[in-house]
């Protein structure tokens, strides 16, 4: 169930974003499931349909959800796309780590503290 929290101080369009990356990631809404309309989830949610067409359109550029055209938007069946970019996105790490000759409990350090936004680890 989503809910956008109009005193929150992140934009509601990410908020919505946010909530379905979650709930795909969690399988609360499985692969190739139908998604509401832009009009009709804003209409539940009380929002602009402009705010939920943003949403759409960031979560359809990251390859979590689709466009059918006048099928309307499924969640896509390609796999869990944010698993996907993280896993890439590691790969091309380790490969860096292992250029510079750094020892993996140094990365794995270093990540860690990336994660806590922390730009000083201690190893």
């Amino acid at each position: 169930m989503i809910v956008v929290d109009p005193a929150s101080p992140v934009p509601p369009f990410e908020q919505l974003r946010a909530q379905l990356v979650d709930a795909v990631a969690s399988g609360e809404v499985s692969a190739g499931s139908r998604l509401p309309t832009v009009r009709r989830l804003a209409e539940d949610l009380g929002l602009a349909p402009g705010t939920v067409a943003r949403a759409y359109r960031e979560l359809e550029a990251s390859g979590i959800i689709e466009t059918r055209g006048r099928n309307g938007t499924f969640v896509s069946t390609h796999g869990d796309a944010a698993r996907q970019q993280a896993q890439r996105a590691a790969l091309v790490f380790a490969e860096q780590i292992r250029t510079l000759r750094l020892d993996a409990d140094e990365a794995l350090a270093l990540v860690a503290a990336a994660l806590r936004n922390d730009p000083a680890p201690t190893a």
